[in-house]
């Protein structure tokens, strides 16, 4: 059987989307038993000139989005990029996985040869197909993002793990 484009994303995005809101609920469980206000973590760096911890998740959620409506050939929701609280962040990763789980298999599968461009602000598109698109910009992405989030929470005391991060699903 070979792997359908699908799987290979839909599955995936809601698996980590779903970690993703674990770690959110552990960031301020932490921050509770610490005494601090979540709020903090929100601008968190590892370096100066890296983007924010909340930038990492619109990121993230932003890379899932994007591939499952350019895949399908649908629009994808716009999000403001205005979210300053936790529960803003994990608002916005339901609203993802909502839109993500309501397109139909059928609309992805079948997409590997589908011509996809990416705008690059003050740079041309960069051209796919949709299985290169899938495989070698938006799973990598997303795993970056992904893993930025994950490292920023374990770097200020979040109390994460490898299973944490693969899920234990």
């Amino acid at each position: 059987m070979s792997l359908s484009m699908h799987s290979a994303s839909t599955p995936v995005f809601l698996k980590m989307l779903g970690n993703l809101g674990h770690w959110l609920d552990a960031a301020e469980a932490h921050a509770t038993a610490k005494k601090f206000d979540p709020s903090v973590l929100l601008n968190a760096r590892l370096a100066p000139d890296m983007l924010p911890f909340t930038r990492q998740i619109q990121i993230a959620c932003d890379a899932a989005k994007f591939c499952v409506a350019r895949l399908s050939g649908t629009e994808a929701p716009k999000f403001e990029d205005n979210e300053a609280s936790i529960a803003d962040l994990k608002n916005r990763i339901a609203n993802t996985v909502a839109f993500i789980a309501s397109v139909p298999a059928a609309q992805i599968d079948g997409t590997e040869g589908k011509a996809i461009e990416v705008p690059m602000r003050g740079a041309p598109a960069l051209k796919f197909d949709g299985e290169t698109y899938l495989k070698h910009f938006v799973l990598p992405n997303l795993y970056f993002h992904l893993t930025i989030a994950y490292a920023l929470l374990r770097h200020n005391g979040v109390g994460l793990g490898k299973g944490d991060f693969l899920g234990r699903d």
